[in-house]
């Protein structure tokens, strides 16, 4: 349970499901959420916004 998961090669930016936010690599404030067997990253303007739901383990589909 304590491995860490791989990332995709090559990947540099980071784009919000939320609103669309750009960063360059894996910021420490964002979150990542694997919803459907897809990874889903959210700023942390959003994730802030919707903290309740994130922890309910909602998908973002609902919130």
């Amino acid at each position: 349970m304590d491995q860490q998961t791989p990332q995709p090669d090559g990947v540099e930016n980071r784009v919000c499901s939320g609103c669309g936010a750009v960063a360059e690599g894996a910021p420490p404030t964002w979150i990542c959420s694997v919803e459907n067997g897809a990874r889903r990253y959210f700023c942390d303007s959003c994730a802030r916004e919707n903290l309740r739901a994130i922890e309910s383990r909602l998908d973002s589909a609902w919130w």
